[in-house]
């Protein structure tokens, strides 16, 4: 049964809510202002949701200033959708502009709303610039009375930490996808290549409710695959394979990202084995995941399981990841990110083992981190490999 969806969107309160919190911690930093170039960025204090940003054309600019709201610097091209967000002060101008892409009307915004001081802009880890150096010196040169330095890490904790709106939207398309993930024994038919195996999923997905398909990878080989970002082939699968499929749909702009694995017709007891003790990995990692605990303890506690259980190696780099408005988000688990968990973190749990020489498994659930233990967002997966076919 397909799951009802929450509505979309969110009411201006929530906006409010995400401002007073930037606001706050830009006192403490002596900020005046956020300059806010990337989408999702863009999103989080406006709602403005558009595909075009596929396009890598036009800059698109958000200043938030440490007062008051903030205010959208776009091309004109994109007005009438943001002026259906909260957002009242909307200046444009009719890009592309090579010449002037927005640079002078954002330098003119900036006197405007801010007098004097210092303005974030997220410069970390996991960030980007989307407009050209060349308009960055620019705009640093224009700036008489500013300056652009390094937001510490603000947008970064905001979004760490998700509002209970923003979970029900993640949680639905887990729900949607975790539902055509277990029909999918159903809908793979002999002789088809990994290509259409893709293609059926895809479609699924969009059938049950999801409002894209964005990421889709996998693998698929004899008795194990080598690698887990491969586009899919024209390769047909065939009796003792194992196939993979690792997914990041989109709900009202919110990603889910987990895969499954399935063995088609019979499988080894090395391949099965394998994907027992990433299951086991990622139980460890959802007693770990506490308010509290920081991101190394819960790679950690999954890590110990991989040992224990014989794990060739891991080389992915890191077990899992936050989650939310982008695939993969702040923190990472992995040894190095000290990142203490907080209540409404979304994560991923993603161990994985090479368990043969040129043979990895790799399991993967999201979770939301509570007071007590993490609520899974994913439908569990089994922990026994899940057969399909066999195939005659």
């Amino acid at each position: 049964m397909i799951p009802s969806p929450p509505a979309r969107g969110f009411p201006d309160s929530e906006f409010k809510t995400r401002l007073a919190r930037a606001q706050a911690m830009m006192a403490e930093r002596g900020l005046q202002g956020l300059l806010l170039l990337t989408e999702p960025e863009v999103r989080y204090f406006t709602g403005f949701l558009t595909q075009f940003w596929q396009s890598p054309t036009r800059p698109w600019f958000l200043l938030v200033p440490l007062e008051g709201k903030p205010v959208a610097v776009i091309p004109s091209i994109g007005a009438e959708a943001m002026a259906r967000t909260w957002i009242d002060d909307i200046r444009t101008w009719p890009a592309p502009v090579p010449s002037d892409e927005g640079i002078s009307l954002l330098t003119k915004t900036i006197g405007d709303v801010i007098a004097s001081g210092q303005i974030g802009l997220p410069m970390g880890p996991e960030t980007a610039l989307r407009m050209s150096l060349t308009d960055f010196g620019a705009l640093g040169r224009g700036l008489a009375n500013h300056t652009i330095i390094d937001d510490g890490g603000i947008m970064r904790q905001l979004r760490m930490v998700k509002s209970d709106a923003e979970i029900e939207k993640i949680r639905y398309v887990c729900e949607v996808v975790s539902g055509v993930f277990e029909a999918l024994p159903t809908l793979i038919r002999p002789g088809m290549t990994t290509a259409e195996a893709f293609r059926v999923f895809k479609i699924a997905c969009l059938q049950g409710g999801v409002d894209d398909v964005s990421y889709l990878v996998g693998g698929a080989g004899q008795g194990g695959y080598g690698d887990i970002i491969s586009p899919p082939t024209d390769r047909p699968l065939a009796d003792g394979d194992i196939l993979m499929l690792d997914t990041g749909c989109v709900f009202d702009g919110y990603f889910c990202d987990f895969d499954r694995n399935y063995a088609v017709g019979e499988t080894t007891d090395a391949a099965r084995k394998a994907h027992e003790i990433v299951w086991d990995s990622t139980e460890a990692g959802l007693v770990a995941a506490r308010p509290g605990a920081r991101a190394c303890d819960v790679w950690q506690a999954m890590q110990d399981v991989l040992v224990e259980g014989g794990a060739l190696g891991n080389d992915t780099g890191r077990m899992g990841h936050g989650l939310g408005m982008q695939l993969t988000e702040w923190p990472s688990n992995m040894p190095s990110d000290q990142t203490v968990l907080e209540e409404n973190m979304v994560l991923t749990l993603e161990p994985g083992m090479i368990f043969e020489p040129g043979k990895v498994m790799v399991h993967e659930e999201n979770i939301v981190v509570r007071g007590g233990e993490a609520e899974l967002l994913t439908r569990r997966a089994p922990r026994e490999l899940p057969i399909i076919g066999p195939f005659v």
